[in-house]
């Protein structure tokens, strides 16, 4: 699991981890979330869900958790397909 940095903007930003093996960007906790898939012999990333608790909505955590994905994609030349209808 690689680490990754939603926007290194501001200190009370959350640190969003990628955890490859399940395919998702996580906050620390792992309470919240946005799932992706991989198509086109893994050169699109398909964004399926974005999760975050109610205990935690508010905090603008899906941004944070798309911008770490949208980086991610960027910095691995992957094209996105935004299914997830928060990500649309």
């Amino acid at each position: 699991m690689a680490a990754s940095s939603a926007t290194g903007a501001s200190p009370e930003a959350p640190k969003i981890v990628w955890n490859e093996t399940q395919r998702r960007f996580e906050t620390e906790d792992k309470k919240a979330y946005i799932e992706y898939v991989l198509r086109h012999d893994g050169k699109v990333m398909d964004i399926i869900h974005t999760f975050v608790p109610s205990s935690k909505r508010g905090m603008g955590l899906a941004s944070h958790l798309c911008v770490a994905a949208f980086h991610h994609a960027n910095s691995h030349s992957l094209s996105i397909i935004p299914s997830c209808s928060y990500v649309s």
